[in-house]
């Protein structure tokens, strides 16, 4: 199991962490475009995750399939919650196999490992060849979830993480942080450079749902949260650089200046 720095000021230039996740959602995927896969996006981040991979970084990476199909908000139309969430999944395998195309296409090797059995395109999740996979610095895409309904892709990310002994999840959203409140409605609100669990789970910032953030608090899983969008952030998150807000540890929160 690797050694975790829950210390953001004991981050050095250079390459901070050796194993990744790096939770992607779906809506990350379809950038401008809302809806769907933008191609012009996934080949952008293809470039960046080789641009980390030639750094020695082992990383499995997780997706969501928002961008395809939501469960939660079917559900809230009527449809079957239970089924809903299994159509979900299926994005997610969706998102998965365009990820692995472009990444091949930078040169990488890669594996689609799924939660749901998906033998045609896809090995079926097992944690000791994933850890295998990483170890020969083979990129892991995790698709279909945890392979249950009722759980987000934020879970599989945190479960992912402890169980494939990582380094810190990196939460690669469209927003460039955390805030102490809404941005959106308060122009005073404040961003976190530090932020400590006790104080994220406290305030209430819903970070990631509550059985995500409990697997991370309980097991000392790091969350770096930043902006996908911006070119090099992943680059400068794998170095240690203050981007984003990170997460970690119970000490004091601190923002930026």
């Amino acid at each position: 199991m690797n050694e975790r720095n829950d210390n953001p000021t004991q981050i050095t230039e250079g390459r901070a962490y050796r194993r990744v996740v790096l939770k992607l959602s779906g809506e990350v995927l379809a950038g401008e475009d809302k809806l769907g896969i933008n191609v012009r996006v996934i080949k952008a981040l293809a470039e960046e995750i080789r641009e980390i991979h030639r750094d020695g970084v082992e990383l499995a990476i997780v997706i969501g399939g928002g961008n395809i199909f939501r469960g939660v908000k079917a559900a809230s139309d009527g449809m079957d919650r239970a089924t809903g969430d299994y159509m979900g999944m299926m994005a997610t395998v969706i998102n998965g196999l365009a990820l692995q195309d472009f990444l091949e296409q930078e040169g990488l090797v890669t594996r689609l490992q799924t939660a749901l059995e998906i033998k045609a395109v896809a090995e079926t999740f097992i944690r000791r060849k994933a850890v295998r996979h990483l170890e020969k610095k083979r990129v892991v895409i995790l698709a279909g979830g945890t392979g249950n309904p009722y759980f987000t892709t934020d879970t599989t990310a945190a479960l992912r993480a402890v169980e494939l002994g990582a380094d810190v999840i990196f939460k690669a959203t469209k927003v460039d942080g955390v805030y102490d409140s809404d941005p959106m409605k308060n122009s005073s609100a404040k961003r976190y450079r530090h932020l400590s669990f006790r104080d994220a789970l406290v305030k209430q910032l819903g970070v990631m749902d509550s059985t995500a953030f409990s697997l991370c608090l309980d097991n000392k899983m790091p969350i770096q949260v930043f902006d996908m969008g911006q070119e090099g952030n992943l680059k400068k998150a794998v170095q240690g650089k203050p981007i984003g807000t990170l997460i970690s540890g119970n000490g004091e929160s601190t923002f930026y200046e």
